[in-house]
């Protein structure tokens, strides 16, 4: 197998559903050992991606390769891939040991040399003490690491996850995102992770794809994607922006089209700020959020929309900005991104 040999490969990938298009002719390539997510709003065609490279799904059209053979028309138990679940999908009945061993028992492999490869399974997701517990008496981080370790010890080419931390609570599910990371890269293993929840993804991924519609809006690095989004849709769903239209950009950012502000680039105060690519826009404070690590204010603008400023809950922060006070908003022209067309968003599966 080359080196450069993809993991997965997708050419032309479609799924429908009667007259609804889920999956629309999507192209991508995931490179072996990437840690690459599928992100995108409800309906966006992300999970059904995930479901036809399972081999849960028949694709209507196109084709699906793995680290170069063509499985397209394969069952999900011919295929070297294994998926986690939300719900996880422990048996209640066996303990932990048993459940990480199930996988190796249906492939005809012995009770000694299953039960050492689980208990190494567990070791690796730091659980080989709890391998006579039932999922019953485990906390939700502990069984989402359980069927982590059920998935893997079978040694799977891909893991697939289908919002495996979306059950747990915001606290749990942040120390999963830590401890989920670092699992991927001892393991080697290249995971795919579907997600709606864009802080997670960006947490987790070397690569993410942001799905609309169907098909890929945008493909990069979490950074290029926040930093740099080619569309309103990107901008508005991977983060907060400032939007400006074809009405406000020619005013405020001084060149025509569709532009993108984060509200961490910009700025408040009372006089605004000076210097070779500043721009001000004095305004009128709408409403202050405390949101413990920082301080969000809403702006109207006197020549523009509505904008969002995120200040940083600092010793030196001096003042204190209150509803109905005058403020400038400043911002430098290299913090602008210019947008290209909006793709709206579809009602795919």
């Amino acid at each position: 197998m080359p080196d450069d040999q993809p993991a997965i490969r997708l050419t032309g990938l479609t799924k429908e559903f009667g007259a609804v298009t889920a999956v629309d002719g999507v192209d991508l390539e995931i490179a072996a050992g990437e840690f690459f997510s599928m992100l995108g709003p409800s309906g966006s065609g992300k999970t059904t991606v995930l479901r036809l490279i399972a081999g849960f799904e028949q694709p209507t059209g196109g084709t699906i390769e793995l680290f170069g053979q063509d499985v397209t028309r394969k069952a999900p138990f011919e295929r070297d891939v294994n998926t986690v679940f939300q719900d996880y999908a422990l048996f209640p009945h066996m303990n932990v040991l048993d459940n990480v061993a199930y996988g190796l028992r249906v492939r005809g492999i012995g009770r000694k040399e299953r039960n050492e490869r689980a208990m190494r399974a567990l070791a690796s997701v730091r659980l080989d003490g709890y391998a006579a517990r039932k999922p019953s008496q485990l906390s939700g981080g502990q069984r989402q690491r359980v069927a982590l370790a059920r998935a893997t010890v079978v040694q799977p080419k891909v893991l697939l996850l289908d919002e495996p931390l979306g059950a747990l609570d915001l606290k749990l599910r942040e120390q999963m995102q830590v401890e989920l990371k670092q699992i991927q890269r001892d393991l080697g293993i290249t995971f795919i992770f579907v997600t709606h929840d864009q802080e997670e993804a960006l947490t987790l991924s070397d690569r993410i794809a942001v799905f609309n519609a169907g098909r890929i809006e945008q493909l990069g690095t979490p950074a290029e994607l926040y930093e740099r989004p080619t569309s309103r849709f990107v901008a508005d769903f991977v983060g907060t922006s400032n939007l400006f239209d074809h009405e406000h950009s020619p005013v405020l950012i001084g060149r025509d089209g569709h532009h993108s502000l984060r509200p961490e680039k910009l700025t408040v105060s009372a006089g605004g700020l000076t210097g070779d690519g500043v721009r001000n826009a004095p305004g009128t404070v709408a409403e202050v959020i405390y949101v413990g690590s920082g301080i969000r204010l809403v702006v109207d603008l006197d020549d523009g929309p509505r904008v969002t400023v995120l200040e940083q809950n600092a010793r030196n922060r001096v003042h204190d900005d209150e509803r109905g006070d005058r403020v400038v908003v400043s911002w430098h022209d290299d913090d602008v991104v210019p947008l290209g067309l909006e793709v709206l968003p579809g009602i795919s599966g």
